[in-house]
């Protein structure tokens, strides 16, 4: 699944199939930018940042509508065909799906720790000499951000990273102070850790912006291949419920810690999250205070079992809520009569 929405601020990357390289020579690269272009006008992406390696590519990329999947679709397609035209090949260049990893604008640093990832891959690799400049590297955009703007592609866009650099002005002053700063930052080691979230992560920004865009999958059909992300959203309609399931029972989170593992409010809970999450049962256990998942597993399954109305009152029939409410209502009484 995909996280589309307009004013999305994504950092792609796609390898070659088995690694095998996707530029076999300068051609090729003027090939994927000439459609990298094509994408841009057909789909009204703007481009902050690219960087074209042997067997992969990074870009970051702002979809001012929610079209991520139809630009990525059309340019690795197209791209594909040409290549393997030029070449006279067949079947596939590109390995698997391609990463798109949400990026938070607005100012924060994100974008700005993003971009700073993609033009330094040439050093990372090793395609650079100690002596040479960044801009050295004819396949970065970063070329693009000392040069003026009429010598620009139309589609590259450099005010937003600049802006993120504290360089409000497009001017050759601010381009010249950016490249400088570029070439001190190279020269700070990299901590591999602080790089994680950028190589294995499914959205890169603050708690809040991760908890919106949690929000924005929640509902949404089919399965994640992130896996990481599927365990989010898993969480996070989780604590949804929980908060739900509480606020009718009239408890606080101490009062849910305070009752005993087998209280119904608890069991009521803990069934609820069985049926509308993928979370494990160890989770919930660990969440509601349940006590072991193993002494757990029996007294929700039973519960389940004695009480299979206890599901979410948007799947039940008008008869079927009218009945879940007069069961809640006793599993409330009956909880603070416990308590």
């Amino acid at each position: 699944m995909r996280i589309e929405y307009p004013g999305a601020i994504y950092h792609v990357m796609s390898r070659g199939d088995r690694r095998e390289k996707i530029f076999l020579d300068d051609v090729d690269r003027q090939d994927f930018l000439k459609t990298l272009a094509e994408t841009c006008q057909k789909t009204g992406f703007l481009v902050h940042a690219y960087c074209l390696m042997p067997n992969h590519f990074h870009w970051v990329l702002e979809t001012p509508e929610a079209n991520l999947v139809a630009g990525m679709t059309w340019l690795l397609s197209t791209y594909t065909i040409r290549f393997n035209h030029r070449h006279k090949l067949s079947g596939h260049l590109f390995g698997g799906r391609y990463k798109a990893l949400v990026v938070e604008g607005g100012g924060t640093g994100y974008l700005k720790t993003v971009c700073d990832y993609v033009h330094l891959n040439p050093v990372r690799a090793n395609l650079l000499k100690a002596e040479e400049k960044l801009a050295a590297y004819p396949w970065s955009s970063l070329l693009w951000y000392g040069a003026a703007r009429e010598h620009r592609p139309a589609w590259l866009g450099v005010a937003r990273l600049l802006g993120e650099h504290g360089m409000q002005e497009d001017s050759a002053r601010n381009r010249e102070a950016f490249m400088m700063r570029m070439e001190a930052r190279r020269l700070v080691e990299e901590d591999e850790e602080s790089l994680a979230p950028i190589r294995r992560g499914w959205c890169l920004g603050s708690e809040p912006f991760r908890q919106e865009l949690l929000a924005k999958l929640d509902g949404q059909a089919g399965e994640f291949a992130n896996g990481k992300l599927r365990q989010e959203h898993g969480e996070s309609r989780a604590e949804r419920i929980i908060s739900e399931e509480l606020k009718q029972l009239g408890w606080t989170e101490e009062e849910l810690e305070r009752a005993r593992k087998n209280a119904p409010g608890k069991m009521a809970i803990a069934a609820r999250l069985r049926r509308e999450t993928t979370l494990t049962l160890k989770w919930i256990a660990a969440r509601l205070h349940l006590g072991t998942s193993k002494s757990a597993n029996a007294r929700v399954h039973q519960w389940m079992r004695d009480n299979p109305i206890t599901v979410s009152v948007s799947c039940m029939s008008p008869m079927e809520q009218a009945s879940a409410t007069k069961h809640q209502e006793h599993a409330r009484k009956t909880n603070h009569a416990m308590a």
